[in-house]
């Protein structure tokens, strides 16, 4: 999957770990852009909302996806997700549709679907792309592999503290246990342990697990 002079460097975890602010930062850091997984698949549980479909009615979902306006951009140095020509953001932390995501994207389908839009982005630019698959399945060869955990508690006190209301029990149950592309440690990632990190410290993890597995940096 890696392809031309590009390269993709991985970040995996569960909800609330701080993957996702790992990956800001180093891609800030490293100069590359930060592709949001997660992002996609919300903007595919919203609009399917949107739709009044049940996200339970997989079968109604799939015959959905063909009439999905669903594109991925880059702005500065963040992946964007557009339906119908319009920049999600906020739709995508509604309560509804963190309490469906993880249902509608278990769907074969939609992943295989989105799977394909996220290496779509390596033709274009090197990047570091959280979620709960990348290493796995999206790019399995690169060297370049996190995956980001951090205690139950820990992350559900993140998520309390952003007002976000689901059970992290739940989505870690879901998420490991689904049939198509479950959470698991991709082969050769390294475990970074965020419960008692800052995030300056996480990011000097990372850096430091980066340089381990090859990746040159200047100084």
């Amino acid at each position: 999957m890696q392809t031309h002079s590009h390269f993709a460097i991985a970040i995996d975890g569960p909800a609330a770990s701080g993957k996702s602010t790992i990956a800001k930062c180093l891609a800030r850091e490293l100069g590359l852009v930060m592709v949001n997984s997660g992002a996609m698949y919300r903007a595919v549980t919203w609009k399917i909302l949107q739709m009044g479909i049940d996200p339970q009615d997989a079968t109604a979902i799939v015959a959905a996806l063909p009439l999905l306006q669903l594109s991925c951009g880059v702005s500065g140095n963040y992946s964007t997700v557009s339906l119908d020509g319009k920049v999600l953001d906020e739709e995508l932390r509604e309560t509804i549709v963190n309490q469906s995501v993880s249902i509608i994207a278990a769907i074969p389908a939609v992943r295989n679907m989105l799977v394909q839009l996220q290496r779509d982005y390596l033709n274009h630019t090197s990047l570091v792309m959280e979620g709960r698959d990348i290493g796995s399945i999206v790019f399995p060869d690169t060297p370049y592999k996190i995956y980001v955990d951090a205690s139950e508690e820990v992350r559900a006190a993140r998520r309390s503290a952003e007002g976000v209301t689901d059970s992290v029990a739940a989505r870690d149950k879901a998420d490991s246990n689904r049939n198509n592309s479950p959470l698991i440690v991709a082969e050769g990632a390294v475990v970074l342990d965020n419960s008692d990190h800052t995030v300056a410290s996480a990011v000097a993890a990372a850096l430091d697990i980066l340089r381990s597995q090859g990746l040159a940096m200047h100084d």
